[in-house]
């Protein structure tokens, strides 16, 4: 199920998205202003966010510029009543993937919306690389050097999470929403035993550790030494 992300202070427009698209089969989170915005994008990594352009205090544009360095993977669509050519041309300068003007046609959004998920689904192969580490997702191989990793299923998922989000700290939930789909809760050690799988992998040839612990926060992708 996608999730979206929908920062937006018009309640009016609020009520009616959520329940447009949550009729529609996405998980739709809610943030009324950019600060908000931003804490949820970075609490759950939505695939989708809706981003209204004038919000209070920090504005659509400056929402879209953090986003954006957050992650290439994030698609931003910027639903707003600015209409000239040029705001639309600084929407997407600052990041945005599509642009919409209020007041929209619900079926149009939706289908902006599956257009931009399916664009990302069709996504041609990429070669992340970290350091010596590399990940390939067309033939889902990993190397470290010349060294080949065969890595399972969950091990090549959790692998890829840290390889798109290189140095940016990823919570426990995070990657269990990512890669399970579930919160197995705090009680859980299962993400600690797939990570001592996936560090038993990469570390094999007496390499440097790259996926480290920050006690009470969660795991970071990143070389030793690095602040």
């Amino acid at each position: 199920m996608p999730r979206l992300l929908l920062i937006e202070d018009d309640e009016g427009i609020v009520r009616f998205l959520s329940r447009a698209l949550t009729y529609e089969g996405y998980q739709v989170d809610v943030a009324t202003d950019g600060e908000a915005g931003l804490a949820s994008a970075r609490e759950h990594m939505p695939d989708l966010v809706i981003l209204d352009w004038m919000l209070p205090g920090m504005d659509g544009l400056e929402v879209a510029r953090r986003l954006r360095a957050m992650g290439d993977n994030v698609l931003i669509l910027m639903l707003t009543a600015k209409t000239s050519v040029a705001d639309r041309v600084q929407g997407l300068d600052m990041g945005a993937d599509d642009y919409m003007v209020k007041p929209f046609n619900m079926d149009e959004l939706l289908a902006r919306i599956r257009a931009l998920l399916r664009r990302t689904r069709q996504e041609e192969p990429k070669i992340y690389r970290f350091a010596d580490l590399e990940l390939d997702t067309g033939t889902r191989e990993a190397r470290r050097g010349d060294r080949r990793i065969a890595l399972t299923a969950k091990e090549y998922a959790l692998l890829e999470l840290f390889m798109r989000y290189p140095r940016q700290v990823l919570t426990r939930k995070q990657i269990y929403d990512q890669v399970w789909q579930y919160d197995f809760g705090a009680g859980s050690n299962l993400l600690e035993v797939y990570i001592r799988y996936l560090r038993r992998k990469l570390e094999a040839g007496g390499e440097p550790r790259l996926i480290h612990t920050l006690r009470g926060v969660g795991y970071v992708l990143r070389e030793e030494g690095e602040d």
